[in-house]
Formats: C-alpha cells, structure tokens, sequence
C-alpha cells in the first residue's frame, strides 16, 4: 500500500545474474515439495492479508471525514480486493484450495487488527501506510528468492494502490492544522512497527515451510548476517515514510 519511492529495495542482481529457484519458473521449481508448501503459505498469508486489507478500508470509509474521501478509500478497497482475486486464482491454478491456504493465517492477522484497531480516521490512515507496508516490505524481500513466476505475481499484487499518497497528504494537513496530533499519531505509529513485526514472527514460526524458506533450506534463504541486514532495510524504510508524514520515528 505503500508509494513506490518510499519501499524497501531488496538486495537482488539482473535476471541475468540469478541463481537456483530464482533463476526456474514454477513448473521446474514447484518439482521440490518443500518449496511448493512454502509457496503456498505465503500466497494464502497474502491472500487474506489482502481480503483483510479490503475490509479494513470498506470499514474506515465510515470515518472518512468527507464525501470524496469516502470515495477515495473505495477505490483504494476495491483494488485491494482485486489483489485477492489474482492470488486467489493463482492458488486455484495450481491446484490448492485457496480457503485451506488461508485459513493458517487468519486468526493471527484478525488478531493483530483486533489489536491495532484506529480510533480515528486518522490512525486508519497511519496504519494502512504505515503497519501494512512493514509487511509488504518483508514480502518484498522474500520475493527475491521466489521462481519467476511467483516472484511476479508477489510483486505485483504489492504494488501501490495510492493509500501511500493519500495517507501522507491527509495526515500532514492535519498536523499542520494541529501540531499535537503529531505525537499522538507518532506514538501510534511505533506501537504499529513493534506489533507488525511480533506478528510477522509468529507466523513464520508456526508454519515450517515458511521458516525453513527464511533461514536458508528453501530457495537459497536468508543466513543469519542476511535476516539482520533484512530487517535493518525494513526499519530504514520505516524511518522514511514516518518522515514523509511528518513523524518522528
């Protein structure tokens, strides 16, 4: 949901200069089951990430302060849900149950909203640009090491819906309005970061294949030195689109 300058750039080469599974399509790499398990539990973790992102924006409309703006996060909701429909289609394609792949992930994502639900229309905003995009930058990561086929589809349903924009717009006149929002909003934000990233966790601890991806068994993974310099990228980006609304980090 982010914009685009403010996402977290993965270390990768030129297709050219891939290797392994990165280097494969689905049809050679999925020949690994491992692999094929833990690509079906990202897609599901995505796929309900996007139906919740959907409903989440359909239900912060209700705070929206203005007509236009209402109509503003229906769009953005909409094409949240067209996300879904594409890793929806592609669990179905390759012959899983997309409700099965799903239903891992659900309790814990409705868990984290439960928890991180905006009193405001401003906190919505700063948690769709802000907590999501924690999220869509550690996918991106992940992309990375992904055949090509799933790598673009992963890519292209975290593209930019124009929240990032919105978000950063809104959330700055309403700070120049009134400085005190700025630290209520700049509190809200932080609690985001620390519960994004303690749910992210979780769910890579629970699901094996997912975690072996991760470490290295799957994909040519991440090493140890590799996971600090990931989420040292993430953290960086944080930083940046907290600065881009007018917030201290």
């Amino acid at each position: 949901m982010e914009t685009s300058d403010n996402a977290t750039e993965p270390v990768s080469g030129t297709d050219d200069e891939l290797t392994g599974i990165a280097a494969q399509d689905w049809a050679a790499a999925s020949a690994d089951p491992q692999y094929r398990a833990a690509v079906v539990d990202l897609l599901g973790a995505l796929a309900y990430g996007e139906l919740a992102a959907f409903e989440r924006l359909a239900e912060d409309a209700k705070l929206a302060p203005t007509l236009a703006d209402k109509a503003e996060l229906a769009k953005m909701a909409s094409a949240e849900f067209h996300h879904f429909e594409r890793l929806r289609d592609r669990l179905a394609a390759i012959e899983t149950d997309p409700t099965a792949a799903m239903e891992p992930f659900a309790a814990a994502l409705d868990e984290f909203h439960r928890q991180t639900a905006p009193s405001d229309w401003l906190e919505g905003l700063v948690k769709a640009y802000v907590g999501d995009s924690i999220a869509s930058d550690f996918y991106r990561e992940v992309a990375v090491r992904l055949d090509s086929d799933t790598r673009g589809l992963v890519l292209a349903v975290l593209d930019d819906t124009g929240h990032g924009n919105f978000a950063v717009e809104k959330v700055r006149a309403a700070i120049e309005a009134d400085p005190r929002v700025g630290g209520r909003l700049a509190l809200w934000a932080r609690r985001l970061m620390g519960e994004a990233l303690s749910q992210a966790q979780r769910v890579v601890a629970e699901r094996d294949a997912l975690s072996t991806m991760l470490v290295g068994g799957v994909a040519g993974g991440f090493d140890l030195a590799a996971v600090g310099e990931m989420f040292t990228r993430i953290t960086k980006a944080h930083t940046k689109r907290m600065a881009a609304l007018g917030l201290a980090a």
